[in-house]
This record gives structure tokens, sequence and C-alpha cells, in this order.
């Protein structure tokens, strides 16, 4: 391709959790070999956007500018999805979210020529957390035969889309999630975290967008429980639950010792501040927010859910613990924080697997692979 390539992603949302954090670091990897739009289903959700290099071209054209990724699905709607599609040379779709993208180029793709279509997913919201609802799995199964390939950052979901939505394996693709490993140099001299004053106790700390799902009002909880007086809970992220967070903080005394300064443009380089890293989600697959914890070379208390007890260290794994065991948990904050010689331990090990197996590097060769791969075969039809 002579051309700068033209990819449109649908997202669920464009705020910045782990997908978005993902698709960021991709768009910036990629430069000027391409061009992106990009929809969102919530098309005020785009806290990411502040995130993609200023030198890359890349618009949001919301729902004046092109079709809604929202609406109960219909011939009419996905005729127009598939109208948009043409002009593009491949299609990202990520999450249920953006399924309708999906839906529309199995409808269509056989009559018009549509570019490929990569879809992409990272894990359940809270309404499935427990249990995948039945009429979203029959769409899945109906639906992904569309897509060139299913990429999945975790073994939880690759099992998933095998034996639940029935795809073949030869079309599935686990792509651990990687990130820019922060050099010593870096966890030396971390950026400050904006509203931590200096000085005080430890800073037990986490990245998330703020949605139930992440049930950081049970990381409150658990702070409250297990962590020393003096010590601080740092939330960097955005989203829609932050007044239920700041309601559990105050119910329970410690909303002094809470800190949300909201979104940070290079979470890594704060994160070196924190002393341990704590995960208190309902449901995640392969969190991005804990291979950046890792290569910061911290600790971590964390829900076990998806595959974290698979990616820390052997040593970090008698702090993974059930998500409703809220009391074990905060005694194994106790633990933690009681013994500085022991965090020491497990962060250089979980440092140690981070250096090994998780480099942004691997991840971006093996996206920019598929993707081009992908568009080179269409082009080849």
């Amino acid at each position: 391709m002579d051309r700068p390539a033209r990819i449109l992603h649908c997202h669920s949302t464009f705020l910045l959790g782990g997908k978005e954090a993902r698709a960021v670091r991709l768009m910036n990897a990629f430069g000027d070999a391409a061009e992106h739009v990009v929809l969102s289903a919530v098309p005020d959700a785009l806290a990411a956007r502040d995130a993609i290099d200023p030198a890359i071209q890349v618009a949001f054209p919301g729902e004046d500018g092109a079709p809604s990724l929202r609406g109960k699905p219909g011939l009419r709607r996905y005729a127009g999805l598939a109208a948009y599609m043409a002009g593009f040379d491949l299609v990202l779709s990520y999450n249920w979210g953006a399924m309708d993208a999906v839906g529309a180029r199995r409808l269509y793709g056989g009559v018009r020529r549509l570019p490929p279509l990569i879809h992409h997913e990272d894990g359940f919201n809270e309404d499935e957390a427990v249990r995948q609802k039945p009429l979203r799995v029959w769409f899945r199964r109906m639906a992904l035969p569309a897509a060139e390939r299913l990429v999945v950052p975790s073994h939880r979901l690759e099992t998933i889309a095998r034996s639940v939505w029935r795809q073949p394996e030869r079309r599935i693709e686990r792509i651990p999630n990687g990130i820019r490993l922060p050099d010593d140099g870096e966890l030396a001299a971390p950026l400050p975290i904006p509203g931590l004053t200096s000085g005080g106790g430890l800073v037990i700390g986490t990245v998330a967008g703020l949605r139930p799902v992440k049930n950081l009002a049970r990381m409150v909880r658990i702070f409250a429980a297990g962590a020393p007086a003096d010590a601080r809970l740092v939330i960097l992220g955005d989203g829609p639950d932050r007044p239920v967070i700041l309601a559990e903080a105050e119910r329970l005394g410690v909303a002094g010792r809470l800190v949300m300064p909201g979104f940070v443009r290079d979470p890594v380089r704060h994160m070196a501040a924190f002393d341990i890293f704590a995960l208190s989600s309902d449901s995640e697959q392969f969190p991005i927010s804990l291979v950046e914890a890792m290569a910061c070379g911290l600790p971590g208390l964390m829900t076990d859910v998806g595959d974290i007890g698979a990616m820390v260290a052997p040593e970090n794994r008698s702090f993974v613990g059930p998500k409703e065991d809220e009391r074990g948990l905060a005694a194994g904050l106790v633990k933690l924080a009681a013994d500085p010689t022991l965090r020491r331990a497990i962060g250089t090990a979980n440092r140690a697997v981070a250096l090994r197996n998780f480099s942004e590097e691997a991840m971006i060769l093996r996206y920019r692979s598929l993707y081009w791969q992908a568009m080179e075969a269409c082009l080849t039809r």
C-alpha cells in the first residue's frame, strides 16, 4: 500500500480504560503509516483522545458525521454502517458495545465489497461479570464469522471464544497486553501524583476507569480495614462511579486519605510512586494496569479474576484472593503494609516477569503484522 492505511475504530466507549490505552499506543506506534477515525457508542466518552500523539491523523466524527453504534439491529441501520465501513482499508471493533459493526459486516459483506474487520474482546462489564447474557452469546456466534480474526488478551477469553462463542481456533488470536517498560531512571524519579502531599505513610494505588465493574468501593473498604492509619489511597482515572467511591470513603471515615486526581496522561510514571498496587474488580481478563504495576516493581493485592493469578510472579500469588473475601484481602494488605522486605521481594519478582513477558515492542509487532496482513490479503482477493 503506497499511502497511509485508513483504519476505522469502533469502540463501546473511548474513555481511557485498558482497551483504549492499547488502541492509543498502537495508533502512536503506527505513526504516519495509518490514518484513523474513531467512533464511540457513547459519543461524549472520548477521554482517551488526549493520550493520542498530536502528530497522528485521527478524526472523531461523532453521530453527526457517521452512523451510530447504538440502536436496535435492523437492515436499514446495518446498511448505513456497512456503507460507512466501505470507505476504509480496515475496521477494528472492540467489545460488545461495537458488535453492531460486526453484525453489519456479517449481513452485507457478501453483497458489497467491504474491508476486513478484526474484532477485539477484552472482557465484560458488570452486567456480565458473573454470567454472559444468552442473547449476546447467540449474537456473537452469529456475527463473529464475519470477522477476519477475533483478538483476545487472556487464556480465559480464548477458552470462552472457543467453547461458548464456538469460534474455530484458527481464527482466534491471543495477544497478551504489553506496555512501554519504564527504565531504572524513571522508576527512581516518578512523576508527582496531583493532590498527593509529600510525606505521610504508604501509598496504596490503582489505575482504573471509575466504572461499576471495577468495584472501587470495595477497594475503599479493604483500605479502611487493612491500611495503616497514615497510609493514602490513590485512584488514577475518571468515570461515572466517582460519587460512589467518594461516598464510601466518607462513610468509612477515610475521605481525607483518598486522592483521586482523575485522568493522567502517562500513568506508569506516576505509579512508580506507589508502594502497593491494588485491584478490586469484579471482572478482568488481562489488565494493563497490572502489567504496568509489575513493570514498576510493585507488589499487588488483587481480586482473583481473569488471568491475574497466572500473570503475577509466584511470590505474589498468595495476595490474589476471591473477590467476595474482603476480610481476607484486608488481611493481605495488613501483611504487605507491615513488611517492606516482603514488598521489595515481590516487586522485584513481578518486574522480572514483566520484563520477560510483557514488552510493548512485542505486542506492537504482533498487532502490526495482524492488521497489515489482513489488509494485504484483502487487496489480493
